[in-house]
């Protein structure tokens, strides 16, 4: 992806973020000659990778396979005295699918923060990280109820609704209508190892760089 493509869309999230009422903290909002000017007290942070994120999953096409998130807090998988848990928010713009996978360590709540539309989420049980188990029902858990669903079933999630994801269940989400902002809520996140794609898809974006970044995306930080 172009860097100016990439900033676009941290622009745009800006102001949908901003339009849903939501906070962002203010290292979101710190340029790359700010991050150079912080000291070890934001390690964190960086080892972590709290912040911006944005991937097209190796397609080259973000707009209908893609995903952009902001990550406010994390643990770390080698840090066992660290946070346990982890937070983001995420934004699906119409028709953008985030496509199979599943994670075999993470397990974690998506909910849908905001807006009239409608998330939609479609659920496999895993026979391998390669393949999706067309027969066995899949365990739900959609805001406390708990039911099974036949494989391939496609979960309608409106405003305020969320579903528990557990691991190695497949999953792909996308919207239909309207730019959702959601949330996550999980276990640590570690989207180096924990993220396993039906198809052999990349996690992080492939970044030309014909300008300036405005913001770092965490994949930046180990260039400063």
């Amino acid at each position: 992806m172009k860097r100016s493509i990439i900033n676009k869309h941290i622009l745009d999230a800006r102001d949908f973020v901003t339009k849903m009422k939501f906070a962002l903290p203010p290292f979101a909002y710190w340029s790359p000659e700010e991050w150079k000017t912080q000291g070890e007290e934001y390690s964190e942070i960086r080892e972590n990778h709290l912040g911006w994120d944005l991937t097209d999953f190796g397609s080259g096409d973000f707009d209908n396979i893609g995903l952009l998130l902001f990550t406010l807090r994390n643990g770390n998988i080698n840090n066992p005295k660290g946070k346990s848990y982890a937070e983001k928010i995420l934004i699906v713009k119409p028709a953008q699918v985030t496509p199979y996978h599943y994670h075999q360590s993470k397990m974690e709540d998506i909910i849908n923060r905001g807006s009239e539309g409608t998330l939609k989420v479609q659920l496999y049980c895993s026979l391998d990280p390669k393949t999706l188990d067309t027969e066995s029902d899949v365990p739900v858990s959609v805001d406390g109820r708990n039911y099974k669903v036949k494989p391939g079933t496609v979960i309608t999630l409106g405003s305020g609704e969320s579903i528990t994801l557990h691991q190695k269940v497949f999953h792909q989400f996308w919207s239909d209508d309207l730019t959702l902002l959601l949330g996550e809520v999980s276990m640590v996140n570690d989207d180096h190892k924990d993220n396993f794609f039906l198809k052999s898809q990349g996690r992080f974006p492939s970044i030309e760089e014909d300008e300036n970044p405005l913001h770092l995306l965490v994949g930046d930080y180990e260039n400063l």
